[in-house]
């Protein structure tokens, strides 16, 4: 899950990352540099330092920078110029765009407050079906070295197709953008566009919905067309398996191995050694639970210090082993059967792409668009979360608008916005409260 704060004018990243992506996680712990991960914030914060003392030393001013010690913003007047050329040659689909941005806004809305309500019933009805949020901050609980490259390297993507919709439907709707821009905050990244306030409060409804919902819509497309390249990569369906209501794609378009888990090795005093598993044999069941995949294993977590009985397949011939779960090396709280297993990826039906994942480069370059997918993704659901710093607080307020007093709106949306508060406040909490700050 991703985390993404902003309105019509302004979209800061302050990202959100779900337990449930593991593939993001266990990738990213494989790639990782020690020396980066244990100071990381050290790192971030020398490199603001010399963002800073370079911008100084050239006057960036005068190219209309502003620069603070904790800031450093970009204003560019002639948007509205690029943008107008922009919509003369895409005038029909951005109307389209804008319609369906509507509509969007709605479903989105309705969806991120689906899975933060039903995330907080599974904390206290389905632990194991919890997904542990943390926000993303480069330094902090962005530690490894490459996890923070894929990010410096998304945010603009993501920013300018945010920024650019609400500014090209903002020109669609004939309400100028004085100026369009970005700001760092040492470890944190906006990108803006802003307004005339006085044609915008005048404009229509319809219109103003148009302009706060083309972002999210944008990142969400986005998104999609990104998946559907994606769709041939395996390491697509083990990202798909954080997102809820995504099983039937990976059933779909994915080839599932249907054999079990074969253990390549077993951990030297481990549960598994304990309990007889040996090398060779293939893990059918977990408890009640079968096991097809490595993918299964990853769905379903044991805690450490748990007895499981295990099923394997020896010989032919199907064994219980009773084990007793092992704590993980690196994450105590993250219990292990105590083998080594084969990683078998899901093969994608239609592989006409090679992204030579036995590759350092192709690994990279794969693991690279999964984050640019999954940041978009849900930097355009999160959005619509009825806050008054995101696009989802002013949608309500320009629907209420109008319709009750100005005291009366003002109390409905102290309302809104304090649910909405409540409802993600308490996913962040209970995810500390859970495991404590998550890193990647």
């Amino acid at each position: 899950m991703v985390f993404l704060s902003g309105k019509v004018d302004t979209i800061i990243t302050g990202l959100i990352a779900t337990d449930k992506c593991t593939v993001l996680k266990k990738i990213t712990d494989r790639m990782e540099f020690d020396f980066i991960t244990q100071n990381a914030i050290i790192y971030v914060l020398i490199a603001w330092v010399a963002i800073f003392v370079t911008a100084k030393a050239l006057k960036v001013e005068r190219f209309g920078f502003t620069l603070k010690p904790y800031s450093l913003t970009y204003k560019n007047y002639k948007v509205q110029d690029a943008l107008t050329r922009l919509l003369g040659r895409t005038r029909r689909g951005v109307r389209v765009f804008a319609d369906v941005s509507v509509i969007a806004g709605f479903l989105m809305m309705g969806y991120v407050f689906y899975f933060l309500l039903l995330n907080l019933s599974n904390f206290f009805v389905e632990p194991t079906e919890f997904a542990e949020l943390t926000v993303l901050m480069p330094g902090i609980t962005l530690t490894s070295v490459d996890a923070i490259l894929w990010f410096l390297l998304s945010i603009p993507i993501v920013l300018v197709i945010h920024e650019g919709a609400h500014g090209i439907v903002g020109v669609l709707e004939k309400i100028n953008i004085k100026n369009g821009g970005f700001a760092i905050f040492i470890a944190l990244f906006a990108g803006f566009v802003e307004p005339d306030e006085e044609q915008f409060s005048k404009a229509k409804k319809i219109s103003r919905l148009r302009l706060i919902g083309a972002g999210p819509t944008s990142n969400v497309i986005f998104a999609f067309a990104l998946g559907g390249i994606l769709l041939t990569n395996p390491l697509f369906a083990m990202g798909l398996a954080g997102v809820p209501g995504a099983e039937p794609i990976v059933e779909w378009f994915y080839e599932t191995p249907e054999d079990g888990v074969l253990v390549l090795s077993v951990i030297d005093g481990g549960g598994a050694q304990q309990a007889g598993i040996q090398a060779n044999d293939v893990i059918i069941k977990i408890n009640d639970v079968d096991i097809k995949s490595a993918m299964d294993l990853q769905k379903n977590p044991l805690t450490p210090g748990d007895a499981v009985n295990v099923t394997v397949l020896r010989d032919g011939s199907q064994i219980v082993f009773p084990v007793t779960i092992m704590p993980a090396s690196e994450d105590p709280e993250r219990g292990l059967i105590g083998i080594m297993r084969n990683n078998q990826l899901p093969q994608p039906v239609f592989n006409f792409i090679d992204w030579n994942l036995d590759t350092p480069s192709g690994m990279w370059f794969s693991m690279f668009l999964l984050w640019l997918w999954m940041i978009s993704f849900f930097i355009g659901l999160i959005n619509m979360l009825p806050l008054p710093i995101l696009d989802g607080g002013k949608f309500i307020h320009t629907i209420i608008d109008g319709r009750i007093s100005e005291k009366n709106l003002n109390g409905a949306m102290m309302a809104v916005y304090a649910v909405s508060f409540i409802v993600f406040g308490l996913n962040i909490g209970l995810s500390y409260y859970k495991s404590g700050w998550i890193s990647i």
